[in-house]
Formats: C-alpha cells, structure tokens, sequence
C-alpha cells in the first residue's frame, strides 16, 4: 500500500482535536461545542449511520491515513543488528592526502589501493556531490549542460518538475514633475536593473526531472522507501528499494534509491564491498533506458566520487569521461575530468582537458587555477602566475585553496616579487595557513608553533644525545656509502632548487624502512631503531643528504605542523653554508643538532668550496598524543 502523509488527530498544545485535512486541502474543524452548532438528527439518521460506520472506518483508514505508517515500519527497525554506527573521522585521513575531496572534508572509508601511483591530490570543496542526495540546480533552459560544480543537499523529493519562470514586474513609468534628487533616481533604476537581473537569472532556473514514466507509475512507494533512507532504517529501506527494483526492473530511480542505501550502509558499517555494490548499482541506474538526462548525470557523479574514495581512479576517469561524453557543453564536469587525470598523476591529460575548458569559457576560475597549477608543476614559473592569480581572484568554488594560494606565492617569490607575501597573508586570512611564516597545509590546531627548538623544549634529550654522541659512527657509515656508491644518494625530486646539486639517501619513510636501505649503514639503523619517536614518525623521514657547492633551495615549508626536523652537522665545510628559518638564520656545525619546525618558511644556502653531509631526523611533534601518533595518516 502507498504509504501517505500522517494526519495528526490531536493539538499538541491544547489538547483540542486538530483540523483533519482531506485530499482535496480542505480543512473540517472539530472542536468542543462542535456538536452543538448544527442540526439535530433523528434517531432514524443515527441508526443508518451507525450501519454504515464498520464500512466507512476501513475507507478512513486508508484515505484520511489515520494510520501512522511511519511509526509502524519504523518498528521494523529493531531487526538491526549492526551497532549504533558511530564512526571516527579520522579513519579517512588517509583519503585526504590522496584526493582531493575539502579538508579536507572527512570521508569514511580507507581507499583499497592507497599506494596507486599519481599525485596526491585532494578533492575541492563542493565538487562530486559526497551526499548521494540529488539536488536541483541552475541550468540553462536551452542546454542541458553548464551545470557549474556540484551542489548538496539534505533534500529529495521523487520528482521536481519545471518550475514556470516566474513573470518579471513591470518598471514603474517615472512621475512627471518629480521632485525625486537625480542621485535617487539613478540609485532607484540601478535597484530596477538588478532586480531585473535577478529576475532574469530565475527564469534560467529549472527543476531537476528525476523520473521517467516507470518511475512514476510507483513514485508513492519510492517516496515511501526514500522516507526510511532518511529515517536511518537503512536495513528495511533496502528491502523496500530491492522489491521495487524486482518488480520494476527498468525503473531508474528505483535503482538509485537502492544504490543510496547501499551507500549509506557502506558507511555506516565502513564497507568497502557494500560500496563496491553500490557503485556498482549506481552504474546500472545510469544504463537503464528511458532515465531521465538529470538522473543519469547524478548517478554517474556519484558512482565517479565513490570510485575515487576507494581508490579506483581509472574507474572514475572512466565514469567522469563518459559524462563528458553525454554532456560536452558542461564545464563544470570537464573541470571534474580534469581532476580525475591529477588524481591519476596525468598532467598531461588535465593540461589538455583545462585547454579545452578555457578555449570555450576563458574566463573560468577553476580551469584557470589548475592550469596554473599545471604549469607551475612543469617549471613554467613566470606562465603560471597569471592563471593562478585570475583564478583565485574569480571567487569561484573550488578556487579557494591553500594549494593555489600556496604555489601562487611561491612562483611569486621564484621571480623575486614580493608581493608573494600579499598573497601568503590572503591565504592566512581564509584559514588555509596557521600564519604568512608558517604555511603547511596538513596540520592540527592547537600545537606549539615556532620556528627553532632546543633539544629541552623538544623532550627528546636522549634521542639528541645519542645523536651527537654518535656521530662520528652515523658520518662515517654515509661516507662509506658515498664512496661505494654515489647512486644510492638519488637527486631531490621536488623541484625546490633553485641551481645546484642536491642528492639524499633515505632510511625510513611514513614510519617505515625504505627497501635494503638499511644495509648500507647498519650501525646507524641499530642506533636509531631504540627511538620510535622518529622510526615510528609516519609524517617524516630518516635521511641523509648531501648539498654541493653552489646549490641554493628556494624558500619553501614542509606539508605538516605535526614534525620537528632534526639536522646533524657530519661533514660541514665553512664558511658558506647556512639555513634560515623564518627571519633567523643559522649555520650547523659537525656534531651537533640544530631542531626546526620545517612547516615554516626556510630557505638553504650553500657557497662553501666543498659538500656539505648532514644526517636529517624527523620527530613527531612533541605536544601530539600516543593516539593522534598512531591515526595520523602518513605523509
């Protein structure tokens, strides 16, 4: 039976009977005196009546919905077994270093392939619909693309249709003989021609079409199925959902629906495989025939957004393309695509799509910051500066970034501008850096900041001691290794140098030891492996790193506020090597440690007629938790 709206039969605040509301939206008051007010009948009229009552209450039942459905299905409910569903966030900050959902915003799930090769690379705010709920939004009558970037919402109905656009006022005739000031009156026509405007930009707008003939057909029962979605009876919704795909095979929302619980359930059970089924699901929706052009884009987003979330980026690059595919004048989902091909480390694929994007809409900010982003990462400096600065100077969502802002004031300070620093404190400002000097994108709040330590601030005297005790034995196990083998120092890959050459050798990486690495220096390794405070440090490295005359490292910060960075002077030629942290700069000397926080600006020099070798020993941040230390997703 369709399941209908409850008709409350009872004034919560007065006790009084509510008005009953028939189909038809007319009310029938009942009340006290009620009775009192009308005719009187005989009792002839009273004995049909009371004939006609078993037959009428039946019919009652079912049309005024005396009966509460909700509250009667929702019993059902008691046949979950699966807990309470709480869920911790921070299980999914693996997934925030790897895409490029908002700080950011959490997800719930542990991608199955973490390790996927490709630039870690997170999701902008406000881009695939994370949600699964489809939402109206602005489209252009005459196309059925142009969408912009995705909305949610906490809404759905079963099927929105098209709103007539609503008829714009009439301009009021100026009075002749006005005495209005000329000021007034053109401050009276410029509020005319926005409204007008505004007026204009509603008769664009349209409601999503969700349904297709099938889909309304039983649109009472996916209205009712939907209800226990929302409700969290996920168990009993799926069931509804399933029966309705079973007897309504060809029924497109039907199948969405089902593919939402799956979804839901997915997350609340943290299900790799329930997702998997959904996903899955959500691409059957899209192929059934007849569904709606609406339907088909919010079911292929969302199956894109999944497929990312679990890791499976050539799935989604596949789903985003097909979109493309369907709706090749929407921007927006090109936009999309592109991002795809960074989460896959293509930047040559991104580069063409965001080229294809700006030849048709050369004013859209979010191509513009991640074609910038693109060139920046090519080298193109001085290239990448415009787009960076056009893009986030447009405003548009998914362009407030600490990324861009980030590599928009580095390119700056690259070519020697200074107002760099402008744009650091714009950032700073927005909420994306801690200050303009500190400027790590992958943090948490509240930790002492500043930009060097002593070894007693730290609380790691020991591990400092045995460092500066042991020197000699760490220097001489690097330099064994330099003579043997210059290829195991492997050049810095991550474009900070300005000239020079820099080559690190690295033992232990995201709290792990790097391959056979450790053979070529066991007694360094034996030494180090009593202090898990830095073998165990998932957000930094154990290294050494040799510096050769004539190098210089551009200013730059380290991506967290969660480490220290220990450096130990082993081989130092003087003078002319020296770093700079913030507006500080120090020099190292052989045997000793120098600690910074390395989520600061610094910046290395190094003019000394010799190579420099320093031991590097990164530390969790002394002031984090054994807990945050241990579900701190690596970096």
């Amino acid at each position: 039976m369709a399941q209908k709206k409850n008709s409350k039969t009872h004034n919560k605040r007065d006790g009084r009977p509510a008005p009953v509301e028939h189909k038809n939206g007319k009310r029938a008051e009942a009340g006290p005196g009620a009775a009192d007010s009308g005719p009187r009948f005989s009792m002839f009229t009273w004995l049909v009546v009371v004939a006609l009552l078993g037959v009428w209450s039946s019919v009652a039942v079912f049309y005024f919905d005396i009966v509460d459905y909700d509250r009667v299905l929702g019993k059902l409910a008691a046949y979950d077994t699966d807990g309470d569903g709480d869920f911790d966030v921070e299980d999914a900050k693996v997934l925030l270093a790897a895409v490029p959902l908002p700080p950011l915003d959490d997800s719930h799930f542990v991608p199955d392939d973490p390790t996927e090769p490709g630039e870690r690379y997170e999701e902008e705010p406000g881009s695939i619909d994370t949600t699964g709920v489809l939402v109206e939004e602005s489209q252009p009558e005459e196309t059925e693309g142009e969408s912009g970037r995705y909305q949610t919402s906490s809404t759905l109905s079963a099927e929105a249709e098209a709103e007539e656009p609503p008829k714009a006022e009439p301009e009021p005739e100026p009075r002749t003989g006005s005495t209005q000031p000329t000021g007034s009156r053109q401050e009276a026509d410029a509020a005319a021609e926005e409204a007008a405007e505004e007026q204009k930009e509603k008769a664009k707008k349209k409601k999503l079409k969700l349904l297709n003939k099938i889909d309304k057909s039983i649109k009472s029962e996916i209205d009712a199925a939907e209800r226990l979605r929302r409700k969290g009876n996920l168990d009993v919704a799926l069931k509804a959902f399933d029966s309705l795909v079973q007897q309504h095979p060809l029924s497109p929302r039907a199948r969405y629906g089902k593919a939402q619980v799956q979804d839901d359930l997915a997350e609340k059970l943290r299900s790799n495989d329930l997702l998997q089924s959904a996903i899955n699901t959500y691409g059957e929706a899209a192929e059934l025939p007849g569904v709606t052009s609406d339907l088909l884009r919010a079911a292929l987003r969302r199956r894109a957004e999944r497929q990312q979330f679990l890791g499976r980026m050539r799935g989604s690059l596949a789903t985003l393309q097909k979109l493309v595919d369907v709706f090749p004048d929407d921007v927006g989902l090109r936009n999309d695509l592109g991002v795809a091909h960074l989460l896959l480390g293509d930047n040559k694929g991104a580069k063409k799509v965001y080229e294809e994007v700006l030849a048709v809409a050369p004013s859209n900010g979010f191509a513009k910051v991640h074609y910038g982003f693109i060139l920046k990462a090519e080298n193109k400096i001085a290239e990448s500066i415009p787009y960076l600065r056009e893009g986030l100077e447009s405003g548009e969502p998914g362009t407030d970034d600490g990324r861009f802002y980030f590599h928009l004031g580095d390119a700056l300070q690259r070519v020697g501008d200074d107002s760099a620093y402008r744009w650091y404190e714009r950032g700073h400002q927005r909420g994306h850096f801690a200050s303009v000097w500190q400027r790590s994108l992958y943090n948490v709040e509240g930790l002492k900041a500043q930009p060097w330590w002593t070894p007693q601030e730290t609380g790691y005297t020991d591990l400092v001691r045995m460092l500066e005790r042991n020197w000699k034995t760490i220097r001489d196990e690097a330099l064994a290794v330099m003579d043997r083998s210059r290829g195991r120092f492997l050049p810095e890959e991550e474009n900070l140098r300005e000239k020079g050459e820099w080559g690190q050798y690295t033992l232990w990486q995201q709290g792990k030891r790097v391959g056979s690495a450790c053979q070529g220096v066991p007694k360094t390794c034996a030494l180090m492996e009593r202090f898990p405070e830095t073998t165990g440090c998932k957000r930094g490295q154990i290294k050494f790193s040799v510096m050769q005359p004539g190098t210089h490292v551009w200013p730059h910060t380290g991506p967290t506020n969660c480490r220290l960075r220990m450096h130990l002077g082993l081989v130092i030629p003087a003078p002319g090597c020296r770093i700079r942290c913030t507006n500080q700069t120090r020099e190292w000397e052989e045997g000793k440690v120098l600690i910074f926080d390395d989520s600061f600006e610094h910046e290395v020099w190094q003019e000394a007629d010799g190579y420099r070798l320093i031991f590097i020993v990164d530390v969790w941040h002394p002031e984090l938790s054994q807990y945050q230390r241990q579900t701190l997703s690596p970096i």
